[in-house]
Parts: C-alpha cells; sequence; structure tokens
C-alpha cells in the first residue's frame, strides 16, 4: 500500500533570517547570534519566558516550531504530532561552553543548567512543554545516522532492504 507524505510547514532560520514556508517573515542586521534570535523572539510574540534560559540549539529549534505550529492553528486535540529532529553537530555549541566550565582544576564550576542543555533532545523537550505534545519524538545526529545506515547496508546480515 503506498502513501503519500507532504510538508505542511517548514521553518528555516539561518544568516540572521527567518523564513516559514520559503517566505522571509524577518531578517535582522545584528551579527551577532543573541541579540538576532531574542529579536525575532519579541517579533513574533513567542511568549515562553523559558526562553530565556536555552541554549542556542533550543531557542533555534523552539522559535522554528513555535512558528510552525502558530500557523497551523492546532487545538488540544489535535496536538499528536511527531517531533523528529536531525543536525550535524548535536548540541556542540553547549558543549564548547560546558568543556570549558570544567577543563580548569582550579575553577572548576560545572552548571548543571548548562549541562542539561548538553542534550541535543532537551529542544524537543522544551517544545513538547510549551505545546502540551505528548506524541513520538527524537533527535539524530546526522552523520552519525548516516554511519548506522552505511554500516547495516554494508554487514550483509539484512535479508531484505527498504530504502
Amino acid at each position: 500500500m503506498e502513501q503519500n507524505y507532504k510538508i505542511a510547514q517548514h521553518c528555516v532560520i539561518e544568516n540572521n533570517k527567518v523564513f516559514l514556508n520559503g517566505v522571509e517573515e524577518f531578517s535582522s542586521a545584528d551579527e551577532q547570534f543573541p541579540d538576532f534570535i531574542k529579536a525575532a523572539y519579541k517579533i513574533f510574540k513567542s511568549n515562553y519566558p523559558k526562553f530565556f534560559k536555552m541554549d542556542n540549539l533550543s531557542k533555534l529549534s523552539f522559535l522554528a516550531v513555535d512558528l510552525i505550529l502558530k500557523e497551523l492553528d492546532l487545538n488540544e486535540e489535535d496536538n499528536d504530532i511527531a517531533v523528529v529532529f536531525a543536525n550535524k553537530s548535536a548540541s556542540l555549541d553547549t558543549d564548547v561552553k560546558y568543556q570549558s566550565s570544567i577543563a580548569n582544576k582550579g575553577e572548576y564550576f560545572p552548571s548543571p543548567a548548562v549541562f542539561v542543555y548538553t542534550l541535543p533532545n532537551i529542544c524537543v523537550g522544551e517544545i513538547s512543554i510549551k505545546h502540551h505534545l505528548k506524541s513520538e519524538n527524537a533527535f539524530f545526529v546526522f552523520d552519525f545516522l548516516v554511519m548506522v545506515v552505511l554500516f547495516v547496508l554494508t554487514t550483509k546480515r539484512l535479508k531484505a532492504e527498504c530504502v
């Protein structure tokens, strides 16, 4: 049985611009990411005070999903939505920040608030909390996922391939 799927909404945030379904919705001349993402948050009225405590990955994913879900205008019964993310570097930005907090044994002050964001799937949790999603979710590191698929395909253990 063949299934036809389509992408209902999509959001791209790059180079200090926000695109929703291919249309530029916001841009900023601010070169610094913190200034840009804060301005975007305010423009789109994403009412979630915890936003300011999030790491950069969570802010990006949160804002993108918030814009998509606002566009869909879902009610409580329609929120059985799977959230599946993938990127190339997991939470590297936060990992580097956390590593610097534990690198010097003389000034060893690891922050639990930073540590929690070293898990890339935390951004999925933030989204699920705000939008009351109780559905499937996952966060994949794409290069790792590609390596796993290649390993599975090249080990010759498979009896059938569905690619």
